[in-house]
């Protein structure tokens, strides 16, 4: 019931004044949250990495209608990506962008604007062994990130995709996807969308992302299973066990802060764990769907509140 209030707040100027004010915010936010800068994001990293597991990077932001504000946050990209490689970090980590923060929005050219940030980041993270995964955001830009996505993919092969399962039109971009050398990482969706789009469903969402789960894992490409749900990873186990596949050609990822035990277990049982580490000051939209997809979240925030307010 309170999944919709929260993703309208996501996109609230006035709630995030309202939450950002509030004192003990910020300490509660750090479960979710690397920090504000590089070196937080990279002391994370560091942290993961002597547990077994692996990263791919968010530099928090999104909706970006400023030429100036998305040329930074492809200068955050490339600080990030130096300062990882400094610290013997970078070769195996990924980085998730999402287009819209890098101009996909601008009134003129934005899709061409985009690519060619996308292209600087994708050059930064090829140069010291790492990759770029492009986040999905919300359906009217699925068409767009697809097509840039292609875009990039004639030069960088191993950009990764994003698929929401929640999206009635995910089974055939499944299929699209699903070639050799394609990265694919499925989740559910964490965006408010109209029923003709979107399942609205919890079980109608969980059923297709099984059905999305078969379609990458019997392919030929690399399914990336993004998922809290043990249910939905005891599928993706075993649908991986069936067609064959190794803990080399495909991977486990979950959100940082969330089933920690889960993610050493699953990265100490051998299978390739890979943890989606947001950081930077625009922390507020990402955090707020995050209470919105689990109720365990949001009682976590309010009794932060309650006891360090």
């Amino acid at each position: 019931m309170l999944r919709a209030p929260l993703l309208a707040a996501a996109r609230s100027q006035r709630m995030r004044k309202l939450v950002e004010v509030v004192p003990a915010t910020r300490s509660v936010v750090s479960r979710f949250v690397a920090g504000a800068k590089t070196p937080d994001a990279a002391r994370v990293v560091r942290e993961l990495a002597d547990d077994g597991l692996r990263v791919t990077l968010d530099h928090l932001g999104e909706d970006t209608t400023d030429a100036e504000q998305a040329a930074t946050t492809v200068r955050a990209y490339e600080e990030l990506l130096t300062a990882l490689a400094a610290d013997g970090l970078a070769f195996g980590a990924d980085v998730s962008v999402k287009l819209s923060a890098v101009g996909q929005f601008l009134p003129a050219d934005g899709e061409k604007v985009a690519l060619e940030n996308a292209r600087k980041i994708c050059a930064a993270a090829e140069a010291v062994g790492a990759t770029v995964t492009l986040d999905m955001e919300d359906h009217t830009t699925t068409d767009s990130t697809l097509g840039i996505l292609r875009e990039l993919r004639t030069e960088y092969p191993w950009v990764g995709a994003v698929l929401q399962a929640y999206l009635r039109r995910t089974e055939q971009d499944c299929r699209d996807l699903a070639v050799e050398g394609s990265r694919v990482r499925l989740c559910k969706g964490a965006y408010a969308e109209p029923e003709e789009v979107a399942f609205q469903d919890k079980s109608e969402v969980d059923k297709s992302y099984v059905r999305c789960l078969k379609i990458l894992m019997q392919g030929k490409g690399y399914p990336m299973v993004a998922s809290h749900d043990p249910r939905m990873i005891a599928i993706a186990e075993k649908l991986a066990a069936d067609a064959g596949r190794k803990a080399d050609d495909h991977e486990f990822q979950m959100l940082y802060g969330i089933r920690p035990e889960e993610q050493r277990r699953i990265a100490g049982d051998g299978e390739t764990m890979r943890v989606y580490v947001p950081y930077g000051d625009e922390w507020y939209g990402y955090f707020m769907r995050r209470l919105a997809e689990r109720p365990a979240n949001l009682a976590f925030f309010l009794r932060g509140l309650a006891t360090k307010g």
